[in-house]
């Protein structure tokens, strides 16, 4: 992990120092979990949550460039099960601050200062801040639980598991399509993580429960051409 956050920090400021296109970045995420081993997210539900932060691209002249950034990124999932007089609704929603690194391949457009792009690469992320929530009834008792969310760097007893409680760091890798327009940049996003959230959890390898898959539809607003 520590190889992998110095790799990406590397390339992050090689594009930001050439950077000759600075945006900023707001939108839409739909996040989700996978929770079984082939990576299915069936009996999990789409968290509605938000993107936001600032983008730089090394150059405007050639058709391939660098692109970094750093980005609040709202994850997370929701669930439900039971029925009748036990049953629950619960919604974990951690915040990171994302560092993303992104290849860019553009194609232009008839429309002057206007291309067609598509993008992709590893990010890696730190956990900041979030929130926990399960709401229902355990036979016939209603629950209202609201918890702030714990990142940890340790691994707490089986015990103590809980999405209240997720570990500190995730990373992974996005790909995504878009078009700039020269005044804004419509793009979508997949970001596919793989790394496992839940603070107990030590091994990333073919398991491939409890990671985030998200979906990002955002707008670029720039700051400068150079």
């Amino acid at each position: 992990m520590k190889k992998l956050f110095v790799l990406v920090l590397c390339a992050g400021l090689f594009a930001t120092a050439n950077a000759q296109k600075v945006y900023v970045q707001g939108g839409v995420n739909l996040s989700n979990i996978t929770n079984s081993n082939s990576g299915s997210t069936d009996k999990s539900h789409l968290l509605t949550t938000f993107n936001a932060g600032i983008m730089a691209r090394s150059n405007e002249a050639e058709p391939i460039a660098l692109e970094a950034g750093l980005l609040v990124e709202g994850k997370g999932a929701k669930s439900s099960g039971g029925s009748g007089s036990t049953h629950y609704d619960a919604t974990f929603n951690p915040l990171y601050l994302q560092l993303p690194v992104n290849l860019v391949v553009r194609v232009p457009l008839q429309a002057s200062n206007s291309n067609f792009f598509i993008f992709g690469g590893p990010y890696v992320a730190m956990g900041i801040a979030g929130k926990s929530k399960v709401k229902g009834e355990i036979l016939g008792a209603n629950i209202d639980n609201t918890k702030d969310i714990q990142f940890t760097n340790a691994d707490p007893n089986d015990n103590d598991q809980a999405y209240s409680k997720l570990k500190r760091f995730d990373y992974g890798a996005n790909v995504g399509a878009g078009i700039d327009l020269g005044k804004i940049l419509i793009k979508a996003n997949y970001g596919l993580g793989l790394s496992k959230i839940n603070s107990m959890q030590t091994n990333n390898g073919e398991n491939a429960k409890d990671k985030y898959r998200v979906v990002s539809i955002s707008l670029g607003i720039p700051l400068t051409h150079r």
